[in-house]
């Protein structure tokens, strides 16, 4: 199964190409499918894609849901 990730951009290097913060880890991301995306935008990632911008408190939302679901599947030893 593949998740589409929320990741905040710390920079961009290039039209169409930058730096996303994705859970704490530096990843590189293409920025092509989001051509209005800026520094500090909260961007859906997918396969290194960025494929939609996101607004900053659902992009928290998400993040923190994404975390439960992993401890609660931890404490069900899955």
């Amino acid at each position: 199964m593949c998740l589409a990730v929320p990741a905040k951009i710390t920079r961009i290097d290039e039209p169409g190409q930058g730096v996303a913060n994705y859970m704490g880890s530096e990843v590189k991301v293409n920025l092509s499918l989001v051509p209005s995306a800026q520094r500090g935008d909260w961007v859906i990632i997918h396969a290194g894609f960025a494929i939609s911008v996101m607004d900053a408190e659902e992009a928290r939302e998400t993040l923190r849901l994404f975390k439960e679901l992993a401890e609660t599947s931890r404490d069900e030893g899955a």
